[in-house]
């Protein structure tokens, strides 16, 4: 009877440790394959040599989410990603470089078991272009922005690692509409270039629970 109790109560435990809680925050970074058509023809036509249809990007984000339901759970993220274009010729060096930061709403549909949790979401949110170009043969650098919104789609999967911390894994579709940077903007080279992207990325991280 004692062992049988004393088994009991270390399942119970168990049980109680990986439990889903109300409350998760989450970091991680990734890669994102992103497509800007528009800035891919500038590029071509002015700079660079023939581009792929996705570049690389490298993806940061962090997260608050919380549950509101036995398997729906709304969350709040702030992604940011990076990407550049590197350029070198007899007339001297091409570099642009863009940032995206994206805070989104999500709703996620949440499948959860004995230590581990599915998420399925899609959300919105308004999108921060910051674009720095700087020309060959031109010492300056050149700045523009651009203000939109954006769109996702998620998948992700979580399993514990310890109490109250979990593995995450996480692969995204989205839509960003930023439209194009400032053409009022000092020393605006960039044109009526159309920002607007489509890309998919995975990213890795860590959240915990409580």
């Amino acid at each position: 009877m004692k062992k049988t109790l004393i088994t009991f109560f270390v399942l119970l435990i168990s049980v109680l440790s990986f439990a889903q809680k109300q409350n998760e925050i989450r970091a991680s970074m990734g890669i994102d394959f992103v497509s800007v058509p528009d800035l891919k023809d500038y590029l071509e036509r002015n700079y660079t040599d023939v581009l792929s249809d996705f570049s690389s990007a490298v993806n940061f984000s962090g997260s608050y989410g919380r549950m509101i339901g036995e398997t729906s759970q709304l969350e709040l993220e702030i992604g940011y990603l990076l990407n550049s274009y590197n350029e070198s010729s007899l007339g001297g060096n091409y570099d642009l470089t863009y940032s995206l930061l994206m805070p989104s709403l999500l709703y996620n549909y949440v499948l959860i078991g004995k230590g581990y949790n599915f998420k399925f979401g899609a959300g919105a949110g308004v999108r921060l272009l910051s674009i720095t170009e700087k020309l060959p043969a031109d010492p300056n650098e050149y700045d523009y922005s651009s203000f939109g919104f954006g769109f996702i789609l998620r998948g992700a999967g979580n399993t514990a690692i310890a109490q109250d911390v979990f593995a995450h894994i996480g692969a995204d579709v989205r839509y960003d509409v930023v439209g194009k940077p400032d053409e009022n903007a000092v020393g605006n080279n960039i044109g009526n270039v159309n920002f607007s992207s489509l890309s998919f990325g995975i990213r890795l991280g860590i959240s915990y629970q409580l």
